[in-house]
């Protein structure tokens, strides 16, 4: 077998087909305290500037091992655009939704989306720093762009109190609602893909079991991942905090090429549910083993899951500001050890 580069060996895994090893990349948020320390760019400035966004990605793939780079670090881009008042956060808190423009089921109705959706203050950002990794890193590295789903924009434009009644007393409003989210989301990911991502990471864990039914996943979510699957020109990868488990299997046939997973989904139970219909991606876990324990731990969560046979292994959601830079480094040391035995 010919050298892959790590653009080649990423796509392979997310076809399923054959590999040397096991890629190691991050598809959510890797911006590090260290990071920034060692670069320079720093919250909240890196998720303003596009140059400080990008040299902050690109920390993840030079200094703390990831096989990818990715961007934004935060989840706020398109809530502001469409109307959320934002917080900017701090340097170890990311920008925050303050207040928000559905607040009576009237409201949604009013919902206006502008034409200039990828010329907006926060959408440009992400934009540009898309091209300057993708400059930086050539067709040699996988560049994975993030974005929060229709769900997930549903809930901060209607507020998470007035998301989860409506989906109970009025679920016509929240799917008109995540209807017109969906076209918003659908512009931005293929603005992302022109610019020069490889990938896109739709993030939705409101639409998860965590948060709704999966009868009502399968009703009002399902349809609109097939038409974002559809009308994404380019990889598309699916992340969902939480435990997934009970949505893995009409997950499997939406259309996407990869899914992220949190440590709370069994790997080998997922891997039997989506059989060879779509990858699995994770899923150590950020918060108990990646941010509080040492590298040990990190390689033995690790190991788990390549014996358990993810697809790509990774942090199972985004980093934690304060993770230390050692345990991301361990796992890329877990998949050289795992694959040299």
């Amino acid at each position: 077998m010919s050298e892959l580069t790590l653009k080649e060996r990423f796509e392979k895994a997310l076809k399923g087909e054959a590999l040397d090893i096991v890629p190691v990349c991050s598809v959510t948020q890797t911006g590090t305290f260290e990071l920034m320390e060692m670069t320079g760019a720093y919250w909240p400035q890196a998720n303003y500037d596009a140059e400080k966004m990008a040299t902050l990605a690109l920390a993840g793939y030079e200094i703390a091992g990831f096989e990818n780079v990715r961007c934004p670090f935060c989840t706020t881009v398109l809530a502001e655009t469409l109307g959320c008042t934002v917080a900017e956060g701090s340097i170890d808190i990311q920008p925050y939704v303050t207040d928000f423009p559905c607040k009576k089921k009237n409201d949604v109705k009013e919902i206006t989306i502008s034409e200039s959706i990828l010329e907006s203050r926060r959408t440009s950002v992400v934009l540009d720093a898309v091209g300057i990794l993708k400059e930086k890193v050539g067709e040699d590295v996988p560049v994975v762009a993030g974005l929060i789903g229709p769900a997930g924009l549903a809930s901060m434009l209607a507020g998470m109190r007035n998301y989860l009644m409506w989906f109970v007393t009025n679920p016509e409003v929240v799917e008109e609602l995540m209807g017109i989210l969906t076209d918003v989301c659908i512009e931005y990911a293929n603005g992302l893909l022109e610019r020069g991502a490889d990938a896109v990471t739709l993030i939705d864990s409101e639409a998860g079991p965590d948060i709704i039914a999966p009868e009502m996943f399968q009703t009002s979510v399902f349809p609109l991942y097939k038409k974002f699957c559809r009308e994404v020109k380019g990889i598309r990868i699916l992340h969902m905090c939480g435990d997934a488990t009970a949505v893995l299997d009409p997950l499997a046939d939406v259309g996407f090429e990869g899914i992220s997973i949190e440590e709370k989904v069994g790997v080998s139970f997922a891997k039997e549910l989506v059989s060879n219909r779509v990858r699995l991606i994770g899923n150590v876990s950020p918060s108990d083993t990646l941010l509080t324990k040492g590298p040990e731990a990190v390689m033995i969560e690790a190991t788990a899951c390549l014996e358990d046979g993810i697809d790509v292994l990774a942090p199972g959601c985004g980093l934690a500001p304060h993770t230390p830079l050692e345990n991301i480094k361990a796992l890329l040391k877990a998949r050289d050890v795992y694959f040299s035995k």
